[in-house]
């Protein structure tokens, strides 16, 4: 691995960004400007800008917010006794980072600001309690909640109608200078670990825009790709998929191997190399440095819970942290399909088949699935909803991790990213999990996946949230798609059978006319193979007589040179044996010269002239498919290089670690369980999961009726759902038995009556 450096290129010296060297420096053709404009127009349209108003609204709120923390800082120095030339001195500084930093914010889009000041400004004390207080009495200031246990603490809060989430860090410096750079490892002598984390967002925002050829380039680019993710749903952190650092990171490094490209380019390319990308390999945009602080980088060499990472996304700031670590193997592979979803239309669209539209078809989650849970939180008033809501959040991935590490794998789960409310019940809101058996897998009749414990022990275990009031409460009951509830639509109105074809289902349509052509075209062709050897026996059958009949006719008479051809030096053949795929031979070819003469043959024989002419035509068609697809097949194989980089021996271990890392916001609001949670036994040389006599639910799957091929099988779940009577007290109510839900494995033919 190399850390970036000079290399040369077209006579001359341009930086390389990146450990490795571009794919292309290509710059862009006419068809490239003409769709960037169209992506760029088609942004617009989507409203992902927001207007000067808002823009010139936002500045001034940071520099209000800036002018607070200065008054604040003087305000604490005087109190602490400090002498007039200190408190004269004495300063704090705003910075941002996130989607503001980056420059891809739309409206109405919360600012991540940090507020950096001197060393004897305490956290607990001054800045969630006399700050917060200054805040609390400004009228512009509203819905203020402070979150000072947290892993990164925050103070939330709007200001003049902004969201504003503020972290503070804390330096070793007597005085902070209005010129301060933090991307300075020096920033973090002394720094405590909340500051270390609070600084990490900085300080990584500002190195990406570092690392990368062109911002404008990235910025367009990102800004479609966060649109995609979003559209997709594999936009969300927290529910296991990748937030905006993960999507800022992926696309910069896109940036890096296509130095020259425009945001039409750059978007293709994107799908391309992470459709090849083999995880667990990192994305890295720099190399990992080991710092002089001795602060932990990722390493999965030297740290084994950094093996566990199935997608890693490393950050490029010291120190180098994994900043996917919430991905599970289910989010990964939904992540994955979108990748190669995305990469098909890009490739129709070079084709002019498709369009920009069809990239950006939102994913039809609710007709994905033919089963899924629904996750129902509900609290006595909006600030406590608030609370539970973001905490309930927070331990939905656990659920995920649990349920595929408790069946092996072989359930699968799709979270939805977003919450949903129902207008009907005031403090309440539900998340939904999509349900599948694992694709590819032979189904039993009858076989069962029972997670009744599993769905317990996450309950359970969200039940120990340690702000937890009467009236917080949480039900998980199974849902049928007929029957998913309409608050969960568009205007409350469950839409009737899609009658505009989208991308999705044309491939789908596609998908099961290839598997009934390949059946009939097998039938054919095992019918007209038995023809033909019928008519091959038959002729040696008659030649066999004829030879016998001729053969002193023919003993006495020489034989024709000019006359015999050779069919076992056919030049066509030889040629039509190229294959116009463009494979690896090819592509390592196309610098050598084709020897003609050895493809066709001599030309002194009589009657080869007419197959020397079609040869040659032959290799000419040959060499022109190569030169069409040799770029991209180039392409490939540079990708393929990248991708099996330094870190090519890291492979994520099967299973995740028996503690699973809690959630970054809400790590310290976790009581410690201690043996009150009865676990199952997840060792993979059990062949049963042990369920204990508490209640838990039984679930199975189904297969993605999306995707549903002919010979594929569905999976019914039993109508039954759960209840969960919850107790009005101090403490968290304990887990209530409840109703066996179950999921029967059937044949396409029973299932098919039941399908909605």
């Amino acid at each position: 691995m190399g850390s970036p450096g000079l290399s040369n290129r077209n006579n001359g010296q341009q930086q390389r960004l990146g450990i490795t060297e571009p794919i292309s420096l290509g710059g862009p053709t006419e068809y490239d400007v003409i769709k960037t404009r169209e992506l760029e127009k088609y942004l617009q349209d989507a409203g992902l800008y927001e207007n000067q108003e808002e823009a010139v609204s936002r500045e001034e709120v940071l520099g209000r917010l800036d002018q607070i923390v200065k008054i604040w800082v003087k305000t604490i120095s005087r109190a602490k006794g400090l002498n007039d030339q200190l408190v004269q001195e004495a300063n704090a500084k705003i910075f941002t980072f996130g989607s503001y930093r980056l420059g891809v914010h739309g409206p109405g889009a919360d600012i991540d600001t940090l507020c950096v000041a001197p060393r004897h400004v305490s956290r607990e004390e001054d800045f969630f309690g006399e700050l917060h207080r200054m805040l609390s009495e400004m009228p512009e200031v509203t819905e203020l909640h402070p979150v000072p246990d947290a892993h990164v603490p925050v103070m939330g809060f709007k200001f003049n109608g902004v969201s504003i989430d503020l972290l503070y860090a804390r330096l070793s410096l007597w005085v902070i200078p209005e010129d301060l750079d933090i991307s300075q490892e020096s920033i973090l002598q002394n720094a405590d670990e909340q500051t270390v984390r609070s600084l990490n967002g900085c300080r990584v925002t500002d190195q990406i825009l570092r690392l990368v050829p062109n911002i404008q380039n990235f910025r367009t680019t990102l800004r479609c790709m966060r649109f995609w993710a979003k559209r997709r749903g594999v936009y969300s952190n927290v529910s296991g998929f990748l937030g905006g650092i993960n999507w800022a990171l992926l696309v910069a490094r896109i940036c890096q191997l296509f130095p020259n490209a425009l945001p039409n380019m750059l978007v293709s390319r994107f799908f391309r190399v992470y459709t090849q990308w083999r995880w667990p390999n990192p994305v890295l945009l720099c190399a990992i440095e080991e710092g002089s602080l001795g602060l932990q980088v990722w390493d999965p060499r030297r740290y084994p819970k950094d093996r566990f990472h199935l997608m890693p996304i490393i950050t490029p700031a010291y120190p180098c942290m994994n900043s996917s670590y919430n991905v599970s193997s289910s989010t990964l592979r939904i992540m994955t399909e979108e990748f190669q979803r995305g990469n098909e239309i890009c490739e129709a669209m070079e084709a002019n088949n498709a369009n920009w539209d069809a990239l950006f078809e939102p994913y039809p989650f609710f007709e994905a699935y033919k089963n899924y849970l629904q996750i129902d939180v509900s609290a006595e008033n909006a600030d406590d909803l608030r609370k539970w809501k973001g905490w309930v959040e927070s331990r939905l991935r656990h659920l995920t991790l649990k349920i595929e590490r408790h069946t092996y794998g072989m359930l699968q789960c799709h979270p939805h990213p977003g919450d949903f409310s129902d207008k009907s019940k005031p403090f309440h809101c539900s998340y939904f999990m999509g349900l599948q058996r694992k694709q590819g897998v032979p189904v039993n009749e009858g076989e069962q996946f029972d997670i009744r414990h599993t769905v317990e022990e996450f309950k359970h275990s969200v039940n120990m949230y340690t702000l937890w009031k009467p009236g917080m409460a949480i039900q998980v009951s199974h849902v049928k798609r007929r029957s998913i509830p309409n608050f969960v639509f568009p205007g409350g109105v469950r839409p009737s059978r899609p009658t505009k074809a989208t991308w999705d289902s044309k491939r789908s349509s596609e998908l099961r006319d290839s598997v009934h052509g390949q059946t009939e075209k097998s039938q054919e062709g095992q019918a007209v193979a038995l023809r033909e050897a019928d008519e091959r026996k038959r002729k040696r059958a008659e030649d066999s007589i004829d030879n016998l009949r001729t053969s002193k006719s023919f003993a006495s008479l020489p034989p024709s040179s000019g006359d015999v051809h050779d069919d076992s030096r056919n030049p066509v053949s030889i040629a039509s044996s190229c294959s116009m795929k463009c494979d690896e031979s090819e592509v390592n070819s196309v610098n050598e010269k084709p020897d003609l003469k050895s493809l066709t043959g001599s030309p002194s024989r009589h009657g080869e002239t007419n197959g020397s002419a079609r040869s040659i035509q032959q290799v000419n068609h040959m060499l022109t498919g190569i030169n069409t697809c040799n770029s991209k097949e180039a392409e490939n194989l540079a990708i393929e290089k990248i991708i099996s980089g330094p870190y090519d021996t890291h492979q994520a271990l099967p299973e995740e670690p028996d503690e699973l890392e809690d959630d970054v916001e809400y790590r310290n609001q976790f009581k410690n369980l201690g043996g009150n949670i009865n676990k199952s036994n997840l060792d993979s040389s059990h062949s049963e999961l042990a369920v204990v006599g508490e209640p838990v639910i039984t679930e199975k799957e189904t297969s993605c009726s999306n995707h549903l091929l002919p010979n594929e099988s569905l999976e019914e779940l039993e109508p039954a759902e759960l209840t969960a009577p919850f107790i009005s007290s101090t403490a968290a109510p304990l887990p209530q038995r409840k109703p066996l839900i179950r999921l029967n494995f059937t044949s396409l033919g029973k299932a098919a009556d039941k399908s909605s």
